[in-house]
C-alpha cells in the first residue's frame, strides 16, 4: 500500500474530552520550537483514526491572525510530511495517539526548521511507544 501523505478531516484532533484529557493526563515532551501533549489510546477498529493530531501557536507572541495561522500551517505541513511512520507503528501495535503541538517559539519560523524539530518529535514519540510495548 503507497504511503498516504495527506492530513484530512478525520486525523485532525477535535473533541473537546479529549483535548482536555489530553492537557489534564496525558504526558508533554518539549523539543524546541514545540512543546507536543501526547497520549496513547486503545484503538477502536469501527471509527477512530489511529493518529490524530492538533495544531496552535500562542497569541502572545503572534498578536495577528495572519501570523498564527502560518504557523500553524508550517507545523501541520512538516507533520503531514512525516508522520507516515509513527502511524505505520501504531497500526502494526494496535495502538491510536492523540497529539497536540503547540509551537512555543517567539519569532516567525522558516519550513526547514519546523521540518528538522518535527522530525525529532517523532523519533522521540516512536522511541516512547517502543519502550511501552
Amino acid at each position: 500500500m503507497p504511503k498516504q501523505y495527506t492530513l484530512g478531516k478525520n486525523e485532525r484532533l477535535k473533541s473537546r474530552k479529549r483535548i482536555e484529557f489530553l492537557f489534564s493526563s496525558g504526558q508533554k515532551i518539549t523539543v524546541p520550537p514545540f512543546r507536543v501533549f501526547f497520549a496513547l489510546r486503545s484503538l477502536e477498529a469501527t471509527t477512530d483514526e489511529p493518529l490524530q493530531a492538533g495544531f496552535a501557536a500562542g497569541s502572545r507572541h503572534f498578536r495577528t491572525a495572519v501570523g498564527r495561522n502560518r504557523v500553524k500551517r508550517i507545523t501541520r505541513e512538516a507533520y503531514r510530511l512525516q508522520k507516515c511512520t509513527l502511524k505505520d507503528l501504531l497500526i502494526e501495535k494496535q495502538n491510536g495517539m492523540d497529539l497536540f503541538f503547540i509551537y512555543t517559539g517567539k519569532d516567525q519560523p522558516e519550513f526547514q526548521q519546523v521540518h528538522e524539530s518535527m522530525g525529532k518529535i517523532i523519533n522521540k514519540l516512536i522511541a516512547t511507544l517502543n519502550r511501552k510495548n
